[in-house]
């Protein structure tokens, strides 16, 4: 067998060749090791993290009881479009992972990555055996095999051999993670398969519109796009970016997130936007329950008219009548002039009232009478003035709670109580978190003047796992706090993150033989001593943790100090 390029591509390999370790460069990342090392288990909330995805394990039985289920609800057509299309999703997302943790590793081996984590998850045994690409010229050509697919296995047990291929979501994965790479459409074909009596699944992929044929399988990709739709987009370039459903909230200043807790509470948002009803947010400090508030307005009928807020807890007992009401000339001390209140400034539109729970009695019966009647008056005046307002309710106090102490109104607690969204602090959205880093980090890079390539693998990983008992604002904090301590062109890390000790402990992460442990930070090479390790240390304190300016001091690249200190545990 052929040596293949350890830094360029795989071309001197050919069909009956099987691509080995050897092959790619050993030394180089990410390697079988730091991949294994990325999956970690978080037993106390119920977890499993592959760096910043967070990951399933599943009975293949059950999967296969899902599969079967599809097919039988909506014919197999649609359930290999979707499976197909989950699968596509899953490898671009995996590529961004490579991308973006090992974005000095070699280029083959961020490629082989995408086969490994196939083994990785258990679904397939892959085997490559041809492996050619050129980013810069838009060519790439592979071809691997596949032993022992979960997908054949429960096809097979369903409904026994037929005449189409079954591996629909590992075709799926295969080329959402190429096409991410190549920033063009990368099409994968099983062109043979277990499922139709084969001894073993077989795959090649190549650019999409290097297939004579390929509208027969984008149909599966995009399922309702027409045949002029498919040929359009097979240059479509498939970088692995944020949804464009965050994107665009990131945009418009909304809350960002895909988790299911947050794809809940955003539901409910909709629902009951078009609507007058009084709206009643409640959750921990720091949920965002203003910038929920704004989105409600937003997309209300309303959004052409003022959004105005009002943090209750800020304003003393003795000024929230005239802060909500208005107050006219004369009525008290100082009052030389009259001017209106929240309520009239929201008129047509939307009145948030945050910490709502800390009103007196009297303020809260005096807002019970201005909903009930939608009649205000202002301090020392004499006339009522008629509003029109959406009043939009926050508290991060549970106020059945308030009622029962004597605290609050319960009246008033069912006026506001008409549509209750509870907003999930963010330990329990931890898919978002790592969506909401990267937002952050345009953001202050942007208001700082900062240029920050991003965090490293130990920096996502920690606030993966951190509680944040502050929620968003905190890992908004964090950030902000990150962007302006770390030195031009270096990669967010933990001390730049946590000043106080707070960061999390370890989880539990795989060893070498595959069982669970919990030690999850990476053993230090055998070769290596503790000496070297010092050394190391020693000199990236020294350049103040700029792995560019350690590598320079010790005559190295920076790939090749990034590498070292991978291995040291000291990145």
């Amino acid at each position: 067998m052929k040596t293949a390029s350890p830094r360029l591509t795989l071309s001197q390999l050919r069909p009956g060749d099987a691509l080995t370790d050897a092959d790619l460069d050993a030394g180089a990342s990410p390697t079988v090791r730091e991949l294994s090392e990325s999956l970690r288990f978080s037993p106390g909330d119920g977890r499993i993290w592959l760096e910043d995805q967070r990951m399933l394990l599943l009975r293949a039985s059950t999967y296969g009881m899902l599969r079967r289920e599809l097919i039988a609800s909506t014919g197999q057509a649609q359930a290999r479009s979707l499976f197909t299309r989950v699968g596509y999703s899953a490898g671009a997302r995996d590529a961004g992972l490579v991308r973006r943790n090992w974005p000095d590793g070699n280029p083959a081996n961020a490629f082989e990555a995408g086969p490994r984590m196939h083994a990785l998850s258990g679904m397939v045994r892959p085997q490559t055996l041809r492996f050619e690409f050129d980013i810069a010229r838009g060519e790439f050509h592979s071809e691997h095999l596949w032993f022992d697919s979960v997908e054949d296995d429960e096809h097979i047990a369903a409904f026994g051999i037929g005449t189409e291929p079954a591996c629909w979501m590992l075709v799926g994965y295969a080329s959402g993670y190429a096409s991410a790479f190549m920033g063009k459409r990368v099409l994968f074909r099983e062109v043979e398969c277990r499922s139709m009596g084969h001894e073993l699944c077989r795959i090649v992929g190549k650019p999409a519109d290097q297939w004579d044929d390929a509208e027969e399988d984008l149909r599966f990709f995009e399922p309702e796009a027409s045949a002029q739709d498919v040929r359009r987009r097979l240059q479509v370039a498939a970088r692995p970016e944020l949804p464009e459903a965050v994107t665009q909230a990131e945009r418009e200043g909304e809350p960002i997130g895909i988790s299911a807790a947050f794809s809940a509470a955003r539901h409910l948002i909709e629902r009951v936007a078009p609507t007058t009803a009084t709206v009643l947010f409640t959750g921990a400090s720091g949920v965002g329950k203003e910038l929920f508030a704004r989105t409600l307005h937003r997309i209300s009928p309303r959004h052409g008219q003022p959004f105005v807020a009002l943090n209750c807890a800020a304003i003393p007992d003795s000024l929230i009548e005239a802060e909500l009401f208005g107050v006219e000339r004369g009525a008290f001390t100082g009052a030389n002039a009259s001017r209106p209140g929240r309520f009239e400034r929201a008129q047509r539109g939307t009145l948030f009232l945050d910490e709502v729970a800390s009103l007196s009695l009297v303020a809260q019966g005096k807002l019970l009478r201005a909903l009930q009647e939608r009649v205000i008056e202002r301090v020392g005046g004499t006339r009522e003035i008629a509003v029109d307002v959406r009043v939009v309710a926050a508290s991060n106090v549970d106020l059945r709670q308030e009622v029962a102490a004597g605290r609050f109104r319960e009246d008033l607690l069912f006026r506001l109580n008409v549509f209750p969204i509870q907003l999930p602090p963010l330990k329990e959205r931890r898919d978002d978190i790592p969506l909401l880093m990267e937002a952050f980090l345009r953001r202050y890079g942007a208001l700082h003047g900062r240029r920050v390539p991003g965090f490293t693998p130990r920096a996502v990983r920690t606030l993966v796992q951190y509680e944040f008992p502050g929620n968003v604002r905190e890992l908004q904090n964090l950030v902000e706090r990150a962007v302006i301590l770390a030195n031009p062109d270096e990669p967010i890390d933990v001390h730049h993150l946590f000043r106080s000790g707070e960061a999390p402990g370890p989880g539990l992460g795989l060893d070498e033989s595959g069982r669970l442990t919990t030690a999850a930070q990476p053993q230090t090479p055998k070769p290596a001593t503790d000496a070297n390790k010092a050394r190391y240390a020693q000199v990236l304190q020294d350049a103040r943790y700029n792995v560019a300016e350690a590598a320079r001091v010790l005559g190295l690249t920076r790939p090749q100090m990034a590498y070292r200190l991978r291995k040291l545990g000291l990145l």
